[in-house]
């Protein structure tokens, strides 16, 4: 009998579960891909602004991992036939928005964590007495902690809230005091656990991670993130069900081994049976899936709390004067619901386009800012506008378009103790059940793609054991 794998959830990382299941199962394989929403990329989607393809969601991502090898949305990319695409930013420097300034972001930090605080310029002042050798490593073995309260402790608060906590908000739209150092920098957390002092952690961390000459730090797809989408839901070779949210997920069927998922209305409900399921949706739902399947798996991954964030495209009129800079980050202490700006224009070469409009790109809020977000497009457009221009010193010219764009919970808030949830979870799971996504690996389109592709690989294996 053909086996049946359904992958839960159309964003990037169930798309890479899907290429992978084709990729490594019998020809006669059946995928299936529910997806809810009812269109496919998740967070990866492009929009059009002014006659110019401006990202709705994620622009780039990293082009290499740890190890010095190529990341794995590069290769995933190579395996669509899309490496030739892949476009890289321009290398133009960012900045830091402080009282009324635009500072250069120091050199030599990890997420805005310096290896030298004589570095720091005019962006922060270290406390009196930061980061003393007092004979034991930062952090105890497997230790977690909150980035916040790690360099509060170690540098002072105006290094927290004027360099890590703005960069780490540019990434998780949430806050260093909450988020997890063990999650949103691997390395440095490893480095902390042998390292007496925070820089000097730094500097371990830094030197673990293999650069390769040569190699741009980002790529991006050219014509867009949403042709990634659109090649790796060709290559799956797989059935897609959009509009049809799973509602329930229990075992039965397929000879008494296989799971049965119900979806479609309550009134008329359908039921498929499958042999395999990738979960590959955000934790709440995920925990509404495996209530029954997997309690202990369920409660684990509930806890994951979300932030919401707006995206506002500006295009300019022609010539309308930039800093040569890519962009900049808002410290939340400047108290703006701007939190990041990018200069696309300036950041993409393949986007400026001689006599075309300059187009600016705006993330509006940060995790526990829901309710500043509940105004109407026209508002928020015409807020995002008028602080971009104090931010940069002068009122911004009435744009040619615009476009907003609202991620309702769509950055994930990893505190300390994530690993070991997302750990416990996974321990609890049923053979043939696997989850990936952004909840459990990582915000990025490498950790999720790689998610996608090992949660693959899992229920791959599961069915190979039977």
């Amino acid at each position: 009998m053909r086996k049946r794998v359904a992958v839960i959830g159309g964003g990037i990382a169930g798309l890479a579960a899907a290429v992978r299941l084709r990729d490594r199962s019998p020809s006669d394989t059946e995928i299936i891909v529910y997806e809810g929403s009812g269109t496919l990329g998740g967070k990866l989607r492009t929009g059009e602004l002014a006659g110019a393809g401006v990202e709705r969601g994620a622009e780039s991502f990293l082009t290499g991992a740890p190890d010095g090898a190529e990341s794995a949305a590069v290769l995933l990319a190579r395996r669509l036939g899309l490496g030739a695409e892949l476009v890289h930013p321009s290398g133009l420097p960012a900045a830091l928005a402080l009282q009324g300034r635009l500072e250069p972001v120091p050199g030599g930090t990890l997420m805005g964590v310096p290896a030298d605080l004589s570095l720091l310029g005019g962006v922060a002042r270290p406390a009196a007495d930061a980061d003393p050798d007092e004979g034991r490593p930062l952090l105890g073995p497997g230790a977690d902690v909150a980035v916040g309260a790690l360099v509060r402790a170690r540098y002072g608060d105006e290094v927290a809230d004027h360099l890590v906590d703005p960069m780490l908000g540019g990434v998780y739209a949430g806050r260093a005091d909450e988020l997890s150092l063990a999650v949103t920098m691997p390395a440095l957390a490893r480095a902390a656990r042998t390292e007496h002092t925070l820089a000097g952690a730094v500097r371990a961390a830094q030197a673990a991670s293999v650069r390769v000459p040569g190699r741009p730090v980002f790529a991006a797809v050219a014509g867009g993130m949403s042709r990634l989408v659109a090649a790796a839901a060709g290559a799956s070779g797989a059935e897609f069900r959009l509009g049809v949210p799973v509602r329930e997920l229990r075992r039965g069927g397929r000879g008494g081994r296989g799971w049965r998922l119900v979806s479609g209305p309550v009134p008329a409900p359908a039921v498929d049976e499958v042999d395999a399921v990738v979960l590959a949706v955000p934790s709440r739902p995920a925990a509404r899936l495996l209530a029954s399947a997997a309690p202990a798996a369920a409660d684990a991954v509930g806890v994951l709390d979300y932030a919401s964030v707006a995206l506002v495209a500006l295009a300019l009129p022609p010539g309308t004067p930039l800093p040569e800079l890519s962009g900049f980050l808002v410290p939340p202490t400047e108290c703006t619901l701007v939190k990041a700006a990018t200069f696309v224009t300036r950041k993409w070469a393949h986007l400026d386009r001689a006599g075309g409009p300059v187009i600016v790109r705006a993330s509006l809020g940060r995790a526990g800012e829901a309710e500043r977000l509940q105004r109407d497009d026209e508002h928020l457009i015409a807020l995002a506008r008028a602080e971009l221009g104090e931010l940069l010193g002068g009122a911004l010219p009435t744009p040619v378009a615009s476009w907003l764009q609202r991620w309702g919970g769509a950055l994930p808030q990893y505190e300390p103790g994530h690993l070991d949830r997302v750990a416990t979870a996974r321990a609890a799971l049923p053979p043939g059940i696997a989850l990936a996504g952004a909840a459990f690996d990582g915000v990025g389109i490498p950790a999720c793609v790689a998610g996608g592709e090992t949660a693959a690989e899992d229920v791959l294996k599961s069915l190979e054991d039977r």
